[in-house]
C-alpha cells in the first residue's frame, strides 16, 4: 500500500496542529488519535472530536482512512471536547443519589419535617410501598451500569455531571419530600388503584431490563458499530416490533405507573418531562437507524407504537 499523509488542523482558526507523514491507508481514526495523543499529551483520545468538515460530525473510531472521501494527503479537523469522564461513573453517580437521598425523607430526618415528626413511620402502607419502587427501581439501574450495559461512547463532557446530577438528585429530593410529607393523603381508589400501579411498575420495569440486556446482546464481541435491534423470543423485547426505543417507552411506563401510585403532582410533573427528554433522544436515535439502514422496520415509531 502507499502510505498517506495526514493533516490535523485546528476547527475553529484552521492552524494546523500537526502533519503526520506515512500513515498506513488502512490506519483507523482510533490509530491516527493515539498519533496525535502522542504529539499533544493532554489532549488524550477520548477528549478529540476528528471531523473531515469543521462543522460536521465527529468520525467514529473504527473507520477507516482510505474508506473516506480524501486523497493520499488527507486533511482532518480537530476539536477540544474538554475533559471526559466515562459512562459507567457517570451512571453510578447518578442513580446512587436518588437512592440514599430518598431515605432522608423516608425516615423523616430531623433537619427534613422539624423534630416532632423525625423517625416517624408514615400509617399509610403506599408511602413504605413507594419506597421499596423507587429504591428497587435504581438499585436496577446501577446492576445495569455495571453488569449489562455496553457504551458504544466510552464518556461524556465532565460539566456535564453537574446538571445531570442537580436532575436526578434534585427531582429525587422532592418526589421524597411530598410522598414521606406528614400531611400525604393515599390514592383516591385505595388499594384497587395501587396493585393496579404495583403491576405495571413491574412489568415495565421487566420490559426495560429485557430490552437492556437485548441491546447488550448486539455488543457482546465488543463491535460498537450499530446494528438494528430485534425481537427476541422474549415477550417484553416484541415491542421492538413496534418502536425504535422500548427501553425508552418501558421507562415511562414506569413513572407513569409510580404516579398512579402515589397520586402525587410532583411525581407527575417528572414523568412529563421524562416523557419529553425520552421523546427528544427516541427521536434522535430513531433518525439513525434510518439513516445508517436502508432496510430499517418501516412500521417502527420512536417511542409510542403507531403515534410518536
Amino acid at each position: 500500500f502507499v502510505s498517506s499523509q495526514v493533516e490535523i488542523l485546528d476547527w475553529e482558526t484552521k492552524k494546523q496542529l500537526c502533519f503526520l507523514d506515512k500513515v498506513e491507508p488502512n490506519a483507523t481514526i482510533r490509530e491516527i488519535r493515539l498519533m496525535f495523543h502522542k504529539l499533544y499529551p493532554r489532549w488524550y483520545p477520548a477528549r478529540q472530536s476528528i471531523k473531515l468538515d469543521p462543522k460536521g460530525k465527529s468520525l467514529r473510531d473504527e473507520e477507516i482512512l482510505q474508506h473516506l472521501p480524501v486523497g493520499t494527503t488527507a486533511t482532518l479537523y480537530f476539536k477540544d471536547l474538554g475533559p471526559q469522564i466515562g459512562w459507567t461513573t457517570v451512571f453510578l453517580i447518578e442513580y446512587t443519589g436518588p437512592l440514599f437521598i430518598y431515605f432522608l425523607f423516608y425516615f423523616r430526618m430531623t433537619f427534613v419535617y422539624g423534630r416532632d415528626e423525625r423517625f416517624t413511620s408514615s400509617p399509610h402502607p403506599v408511602v413504605n410501598l413507594a419506597c421499596v419502587c423507587h429504591s428497587f427501581h435504581y438499585i436496577k439501574r446501577l446492576i445495569e451500569t455495571v453488569f449489562v450495559h455496553r457504551f458504544s461512547r466510552g464518556t461524556m463532557p465532565l460539566r456535564n455531571i453537574v446538571k445531570n446530577c442537580l436532575y436526578y438528585w434534585g427531582f429525587a429530593a422532592w418526589l421524597a419530600y411530598y410522598i414521606n410529607h406528614p400531611l400525604y393523603t393515599p390514592p383516591s381508589y385505595g388499594k384497587k388503584q395501587i396493585n393496579f400501579a404495583v403491576i405495571m411498575f413491574l412489568l415495565c420495569e421487566a420490559g426495560n431490563f429485557s430490552i437492556h440486556v437485548a441491546l447488550s446482546d448486539l455488543r457482546r464481541n465488543g463491535s460498537k458499530t450499530c446494528k438494528i435491534p430485534y425481537p427476541t423470543k422474549n415477550p417484553f423485547t416484541w415491542l421492538f416490533f413496534f418502536v425504535s426505543c422500548p427501553n425508552y417507552t418501558y421507562e415511562v411506563g414506569t413513572w407513569i405507573s409510580f404516579t398512579i401510585m402515589t397520586q402525587c403532582v410532583p411525581v407527575g410533573l417528572f414523568t412529563l418531562l421524562c416523557f419529553i427528554q425520552m421523546t427528544v433522544w427516541a427521536k434522535d436515535k430513531h433518525c439513525t437507524y434510518l439513516r445508517e439502514f436502508k432496510d430499517y422496520p418501516s412500521r417502527r415509531m420512536p417511542i409510542i407504537p403507531f403515534l410518536l
